[in-house]
């Protein structure tokens, strides 16, 4: 029998807020273990929480980012479970009443455009986190997270591959990231993810027993997560078992998922309203007061950049993927109006450079307009194409404009044809042989000349006029 997977996912995202969602502890990473915290949120008894109004706007951008309905009456739960690192012995979420559902966003899989519909998008509070010593039956928990704002995004199952999860999964995070709303750093855990997976014959109606998967800190892993797991419940229906439905982590060193626990329902969290918190009312003023201040969205961008300047697709979904860097190519043609020069260039030597060294768009050690300067300095002769590759490296390592660069170290481009004829002549003269072997048709031998010309010139020469003065003496 034929099985195709059904998968949904249940996507966290921490929102960049200065402090916590019900108190006023600081959200900062990496500080000491337990130093950022409080009565509020450890739970102490007497305590109320004050919903921060910071984490409701930035839900806000979300929901209508992907295209949700607000509810104008949302409100918080509590959801009971009891686990070291929680405090309280309950999470505050939204169950019953969130604060926005009924939403999609398009993905593209080879050409192909997919809808994954998102069933609803609440906030709730993160909980502390565990460290486990490796050599002693002992655990130690830190709450600096506990309290810290999360959005819950859960998809619908409309997931039907893990190539499909990933692109889903890059475009909520490209989202996130050009509202401003999360770092989007998987590493760091402030945008991650579930993964819900089952398998159905090819066609049915009827679904499979779904699993949970646990621990995917990357696309990488989202992706060979799933297609271990799906391929686990193949081999287990074919064998004439049963799937179980379960809660299962990802272990990334041996490449498999392996039992956690039995997956819970709602029921066993015992939701409840929670009675410290007023439910949220939502008028329409603040949702317009959000619309007009959201940025253009990667999907919108990448259309404006294939329509707008002519690029190809590929290179806008590059130049689009994270908005510091199409901010940084717009910012590029401001000096220099050629998009395809400057895509080439930043997908090619600056995105190679930072690769290498690790780093983001942010932490480019050459500005935009310093790249732009360096192209206008091609396409006005000064430079040759081989000699900006030069002065490149020398903007990287000194952060210094490329004029000055070609200045100091002298790199502008000979361009008098008298000089660069005399040059011609002594390569001519002293290839005798090369010259006899073109002209008796192996034309391919002007590569040749052209470089010990360029050779002997440093790299300076004009390439054009170089071989142009070339086939002229050849041909003659």
């Amino acid at each position: 029998m034929e099985f195709e997977p059904v998968i949904g996912l249940e996507v966290h995202a921490q929102l960049k807020t200065k402090t916590k969602i019900f108190c006023g502890c600081s959200t900062s990473f990496g500080a000491p273990p337990n130093t950022h915290t409080c009565p509020v949120c450890l739970g102490m008894p007497g305590v109320l929480p004050v919903l921060n109004k910071k984490v409701v706007e930035y839900t806000l951008r979300m929901a209508l980012a992907t295209d949700c309905d607000i509810s104008p009456n949302s409100r918080f739960a509590r959801k009971n479970y009891f686990y070291p690192d929680l405090p309280k012995g309950y999470q505050i979420s939204q169950y019953e009443q969130p604060i926005a559902q009924n939403g999609y966003i398009d993905i593209e899989i080879e050409g192909e455009k997919k809808r994954i519909g998102i069933t609803r998008i609440h906030m709730e509070e993160d909980a502390g986190k565990l460290s486990h010593d490796p050599d002693r039956p002992l655990s130690m928990v830190d709450f600096n997270r506990t309290g810290v704002p999360l959005i819950e995004i859960v998809g619908e199952p409309d997931i039907g591959s893990p190539e499909e999860a990933g692109e889903y999964l890059r475009q909520l995070r490209a989202i996130v990231r050009y509202l401003g709303i999360c770092d989007g750093n998987m590493e760091e855990g402030s945008f991650r993810c579930d993964a819900n997976v089952s398998i159905k014959p090819r066609g049915s109606e009827t679904l499979g027993t779904r699993t949970e998967l646990k621990n995917l800190n990357s696309f990488k892993h989202v992706e060979k997560a799933l297609t271990f797991e799906i391929n686990r419940q193949k081999d287990i229906l074919a064998d004439g078992g049963r799937v179980v439905q379960e809660t299962r982590l990802w272990d990334p060193d041996k490449n498999r998922t392996t039992s956690m626990r039995s997956k819970e329902e709602a029921p066993d969290y015992r939701y409840f309203p929670d009675p410290d918190l007023l439910p949220l009312v939502i008028d329409d003023e603040w949702i317009e007061a959000v619309k007009k201040n959201r940025p253009e969205l990667p999907a919108k961008k990448r259309e404006r950049f294939v329509d707008e300047y002519k690029l190809p697709a590929n290179d806008a979904g590059i130049l689009t993927s994270s908005r510091e860097l199409a901010d940084y190519f717009e910012e590029c043609l401001k000096t220099f109006p050629d998009p395809k020069q400057v895509s080439n260039w930043i997908m090619g030597s600056l995105l190679g450079l930072l690769n290498a060294q690790g780093k983001t768009i942010a932490e480019s050690p050459i500005l935009a307009q310093d790249l732009a300067q360096l192209l206008k300095l091609i396409a006005d002769g000064v430079i040759s194409g081989k000699i900006a590759k030069t002065v490149f490296d020398e903007m990287a390592q000194s952060k210094r404009p490329p004029k000055e660069i070609v200045a100091e170290k002298g790199l502008v481009q000979v361009t008098d044809k008298k000089a660069i004829e005399a040059v011609v002549l002594e390569v001519l003269a002293r290839s005798a042989q090369e010259v006899e072997a073109y002209k008796g048709g192996k034309t391919k031998l002007l590569g040749y000349f052209v470089g010990q010309v360029m050779q002997a010139t440093k790299g300076k020469a004009n390439p054009k006029i170089v071989n142009q003065l070339l086939k002229a003496k050849l041909e003659t």
